[in-house]
């Protein structure tokens, strides 16, 4: 028998540490390790809004590939750039792995919004079918023309991990934030919110880029320094494997402010923890998060946020660990990676069939 062959196209390297990347990361290793033969395209250029050298990196990617070719390209590639998929999708069998719309994205203008959700349409007719990380996702694209048969759904896998230690005895309790400083993870909403609750004993530790909108990063921190958290609020860069892992084990509590996530990765890895949430509504982060679990409120509400963080720091400590054991029954249900990576090559299968 013949080895599966596929071509896998992202925006720059793939070695990028944010849910999106980590997924397409994992897939492509265990597909490797299932037998197939991957391809790996590293687009060039400026994405989502493609520049002139993105918009002729995935042209010319896509016209070097010969008929019948099975590809899957990451949405961040493909949704701001539908002419290439117009031309070539007769001819390939293209699918698309949407991680959310990229009309959801925040601080972008409605004018910008309304330009990407057309041109994601335009860009999801060619293909021979879509792979969402959450069935939330999959109900939300439906308004993009996409049928039903034609998209799967294959959520990301959450490794089996002990039980988070949390801080050493006597130390406050530590909360951890996961996720790079860009205006759709609501970093600002976070330090508003933490401001709410300075009467309280607690310690934030921030895991994740400051390099992807560093004008936004810089507000951030500057809001910190207005609110005289600098020495309660700590920024440690990306975090990956070893190092991410050690901040979770050492963690009280998850919070994340975000506006909208189309699943919410580092959710996930909070729950195998056992670690209580505290986040919004924003998205799929409720079907990623059960109410059991977390406290959830709406987004871009601080007052809100800092009311759910004084429920978790002051209210009963009791809350914390019922959340926390439920946040351990749920994530036993969780699909590992080898799950994911199954059902990966089985959507890719039946979609390029």
């Amino acid at each position: 028998m013949s080895r599966a062959k596929l071509h896998f196209a992202v925006p720059g390297p793939l070695d990028q540490l944010t849910g999106g990347y980590v997924y397409d990361g994992h897939m492509v290793a265990g597909l490797r390790q299932l037998g197939w033969e991957v391809q790996v395209h590293d687009l060039a250029g400026s994405f989502p809004d493609p520049d002139a050298e993105a918009r002729a990196s995935l042209s010319a990617m896509l016209g070097s590939l010969t008929d019948g070719t099975a590809i899957v390209i990451d949405g961040l590639a493909m949704g701001g750039a539908p002419e290439p998929l117009e031309e070539h999708g007769h001819r390939l069998r293209i699918v698309s792995m949407l991680h959310h719309p990229l009309a959801e994205e925040t601080g972008i203008s409605p004018a910008e919004s309304a330009r990407f959700r057309e041109s994601e349409r335009r860009a999801l007719v060619p293909c021979a079918g879509v792979i969402v990380s959450s069935p939330f996702t999959m109900e939300t694209i439906g308004t993009y023309g996409v049928s039903p048969e034609r998209v799967r759904v294959v959520l990301p896998g959450t490794e089996r991990v002990p039980p988070a230690e949390g801080p050493p005895p006597g130390a406050p309790p530590l909360l951890l934030s996961v996720a790079s400083l860009t205006p759709r993870k609501g970093y600002d909403v976070l330090v508003a919110a933490l401001a709410g609750v300075a009467d309280l004993e607690w310690t934030c530790m921030c895991a994740g880029s400051a390099d992807r909108d560093p004008a936004h990063a810089r507000s951030v921190l500057s809001a910190v320094a207005e609110h005289g958290l600098e020495s309660r609020i700590t920024f440690v860069g990306e975090r990956l494997g070893q190092g991410l892992g050690e901040l979770y084990r050492g963690a009280s509590a998850f919070v994340l402010a975000s506006h909208y996530e189309g699943y919410g990765m580092a959710l996930a890895d909070a729950l195998a923890h056992g670690l209580p949430v505290v986040s919004t509504t924003g998205g799929a982060i409720p079907f990623t998060v059960p109410h059991t679990a977390g406290l959830l409120v709406a987004p871009g509400d601080p007052v809100a946020f800092s009311g759910a963080l004084r429920k978790l720091l002051a209210d009963d400590p009791s809350v914390r660990d019922r959340l926390a054991a439920a946040a351990r029954r749920h994530a036993a249900g969780l699909p590992t990676w080898a799950d994911s990576i199954t059902a990966f090559a089985e959507a890719v299968t039946e979609l390029t069939s």
